[in-house]
């Protein structure tokens, strides 16, 4: 249904049965309206859709004539495209055919010519190998005539060349040509090896190597005469003939490799010519500390070890100033004496690994033989320039079942050592107590030797070759602080009675001092290090909070914090004891202090002389007493700590027990006043530039109590006002803080300020 408006009145009508079209009607309705006048423009309407409809029908002729000529064109190019396709497709039948059929005429001579394909590429293969062969053979001819013509330096070379074309080799399948050229590489190495060996013995020989006498005959050696210049001159050429046959040498000897449980790190096979130098120490070595001789004995193994370190001394500047000069010619970047030590280490190391197993189960041994190779390791690295990068004793002693006897041993040997020292007369007396200047942190003589054995402990492992083993080290030392704090625990809980006494004193020193000691170690680089491996290893295995990863990464926490904060606990109790002690002794001394009448007491004017109350110096002679006993006893810092906590319960208690308890007369708390700031605040004054700073309520509460009539008056008003602008929603706060301030008061809330004002005793009359 739809609604035509006309002037006022709604006609519906149903579109379906309409006369008039609804979209007219609207028309009608748009343009003419109710207006009667414009019906004038019937005429002009008429033309404007007589010309609307002229347009739209030779808009539909237009559309009409084309559109058939479009369809045409598109059915035209269809059937082209058919036709197209079907010829296509012919073609492509054609040509399948004919090459299937030329397939069919082709396949036996793809068969033939596969056949002769695998013939040629199997005669280049034998062609390649008759090659290979040739040329080995040909390397071959060429060192023998070298040989036969004694050109030894250059059958070396050629030598050292065939070995290369022999590494070259070893990823081809050719079993037996790998064979014949490894053959042949063995053959003339062992010819050219046999030669120049014998012929480098033999000038060794003339130089008297190897030097084991004294430096004195070493030098009577090598101060040889006229013919000095020849026999370096060969030595040279034989030492730089010998390092040519060095990649030969290694393809064909196996170097003796110790057991993978010492995890030794790799390294390369000693040179040729070092090895050679080396054969007869090695020999020495071998006949004086393997089998039944008497230098073979498991409880001296200083003997070995002081062996080697003299051969690398006594060879040192030979090797320095004739050796590595040659090896520098040559190119090679070996250091002389550093693989010459590096060779004789090795002996050590076969050495240990044979006597440890036999040792392990006899502490004293064991022990001596870990001193001995420790000291031995010392020496080799400082005096000798060994590197960390070579294989080394720690890597012995780093074996599972030897480490863990190490450790077993480090403890069992260090308890006692904690048994021995905390049971010395000497325990707790200071090695420096007459030496002012050493002897500020006042430590007792079992302290210092603790913290010395575990230094001695760090310098003992820091070499290990993992960090996985001195983190277990670590945690020995660890175990041990922890033993050392439950014994002065102990030892502290026996002298509780006497907490001031010199026993109880230096056990607090002896606290203090270890975890000062530890403090400064956590920022040692080596414990630094220990502490990022320490973490690696606790973010591998969960077992701490991202926060506690998070400390040990930013390096706010160390690897001694668990054990610095449990010492730092125990510190503070014995000083809180000592402290409490001292504060019971004052109470008592401050009885008749508290029962002084402040109320009564004369006026300033009325004493010629102010003196000090006659009640408050058995409290004041306690503190001085006491202080200067606990100076004496206790380490600077911890005397600092002590006073301070004293200072801060006397204030309070003076200001709580006396000044709040008691009402003061002008005379009174001038007296308060000259007792306090002319005698206590004294006793402190050889600590602290401004005593009174740490007695800040009694400072203040005399302040207050001794103020002049007016200004008392004034700052009563002052406080009364600015508690009723508060109570009526009118803070007024800032002033009353601000007349406080002015008066020197910081500590003191304005209630406690009005307290001490009512606990004046005499305040004028003013009306109100």
């Amino acid at each position: 249904m739809a609604t035509v408006a006309v002037g006022k009145k709604e006609v519906t009508k149903d579109l379906d049965h309409c006369d008039i079209p609804y979209y007219v009607s609207e028309f009608v309705e748009r343009e003419v309206g109710n207006d009667y006048d414009s019906l004038r423009k019937l005429d002009n309407l008429i033309d404007k859709l007589s010309e609307n409809k002229k347009q739209l029908e030779e808009q539909v002729l237009t559309v009409s004539s084309e559109v058939p000529k479009r369809i045409q064109n598109a059915l035209k190019n269809a059937e082209d495209s058919k036709k197209s396709l079907s010829r296509l497709l012919e073609e492509e039948t054609l040509l399948s055919d004919s090459v299937n059929s030329h397939l069919l005429k082709a396949q036996p001579w793809m068969e033939d010519l596969d056949v002769l394909i695998s013939q040629v590429e199997e005669i280049e293969r034998h062609l390649a190998y008759l090659k290979w062969i040739s040329r080995i053979e040909e390397l071959s001819d060429r060192i023998q005539q070298y040989l036969m013509t004694n050109n030894v330096p250059e059958a070396a070379s050629t030598l050292a060349f065939m070995a290369e074309l022999d590494i070259k080799l070893q990823e081809s399948s050719c079993s037996h040509l790998l064979a014949f050229v490894r053959s042949t590489v063995k053959f003339w190495h062992k010819i050219l090896k046999d030669k120049l060996s014998s012929d480098f013995e033999e000038v060794l020989t003339q130089l008297r190597w190897p030097f084991v006498g004294p430096p004195q005959s070493q030098a009577l050696g090598l101060a040889a005469p006229a013919s000095a210049p020849d026999v370096y001159n060969n030595l040279e050429m034989l030492f730089s003939q010998l390092l040519k046959l060095q990649t030969s040498d290694e393809l064909l000897t196996k170097p003796k490799q110790l057991p993978e449980k010492y995890s030794l790190p790799p390294s390369p096979p000693i040179i040729l010519p070092i090895q050679i130098m080396l054969n007869p120490l090695q020999k020495r070595f071998k006949y004086h500390f393997t089998g039944n001789k008497q230098t073979n004995v498991l409880n001296k193994p200083e003997w070995y070890l002081t062996q080697v370190l003299m051969w690398i001394g006594n060879h040192a500047k030979f090797l320095d100033d004739k050796i590595q000069p040659i090896l520098d010619k040559a190119g090679s970047s070996v250091n002389a004496g550093l693989e010459f030590s590096r060779a004789l280490v090795m002996l050590i190391l076969e050495k240990l690994a044979a006597d440890i197993p036999c040792l392990l189960y006899d502490d004293a041994l064991f022990c001596h033989l870990v001193d001995e190779v420790l000291l031995f390791e010392r020496e080799l690295y400082s005096v000798h320039g060994y590197l960390s990068s070579f294989p080394s004793c720690m890597h012995i002693l780093s074996e599972e079942s030897c480490f863990q006897r190490w450790l077993t041993v480090e403890k069992k040997f260090a308890l006692q050592k904690m048994d021995s020292m905390l049971s010395s007369e000497a325990a707790w007396i200071s090695q420096y107590k007459d030496i002012t200047d050493v002897d500020e942190m006042k430590v007792p003589d079992c302290a210092e030797t603790f913290m010395t054995l575990l230094l001695v402990i760090t310098d003992r492992y820091k070499n290990l070759p993992t960090a996985s083993r001195k983190l277990q080290f670590l945690g020995l030392q660890k175990e041990l602080v922890d033993d050392f704090r439950i014994r002065l625990t102990q030892v502290m809980k026996e002298e509780t009675r006497a907490s001031l006494g010199f026993r109880y004193c230096a056990i607090l020193n002896a606290v203090n001092y270890i975890a000062t000691v530890l403090a400064d170690w956590a920022d040692n680089v080596f414990f630094l290090q220990l502490q990022q491996a320490e973490l690696e290893v606790r973010a591998e295995s969960n077992a701490v909070s991202k926060l506690q990863l998070g400390q040990l990464a930013s390096m706010e926490s160390s690897v001694f914090d668990e054990m610095i904060n449990l010492l730092e606990r125990l510190k503070h109790d014995m000083l809180t004891r000592q402290v409490d002690h001292v504060f019971r002794e004052v109470k008592d001394a401050a009885k008749l202090y508290k029962k002084e009448r402040w109320l009564s007491l004369p006026s300033q004017a009325e004493q010629a002389v102010m003196s000090l109350s006659s009640t408050a110096c058995p409290m004041l002679l306690t503190l001085r007493d006491r202080l200067l006993q606990l100076e004496q006893q206790l380490c600077h810092s911890l005397f600092k700590i002590f006073w301070q906590m004293l200072a801060e319960k006397v204030d309070i208690y003076i200001y709580q027990e006396i000044i709040m308890a008691n009402h003061f007369n002008e005379g009174g708390a001038a007296q308060l006043q000259f007792d306090m700031s002319r005698n206590l605040f004294p006793l402190f004054s050889h600590y602290c530039k401004r005593p009174e700073n740490y007695f800040k309520h009694i400072k203040e509460a005399c302040i207050i109590l001794n103020l002049n009539i007016g200004s008392a008056l004034l700052l009563k008003d002052v406080l009364q006002s600015a508690s009723e602008n508060e109570t009526t929603l009118k803070p007024n706060q800032p002033s009353a803080t601000a007349a406080l301030n002015e008066l020197g008061v910081y500590k003191l809330a304005q209630k406690d300020v009005e307290i001490l004002l009512n606990l004046r005793a005499s305040w004028p009359n003013t009306g109100k």
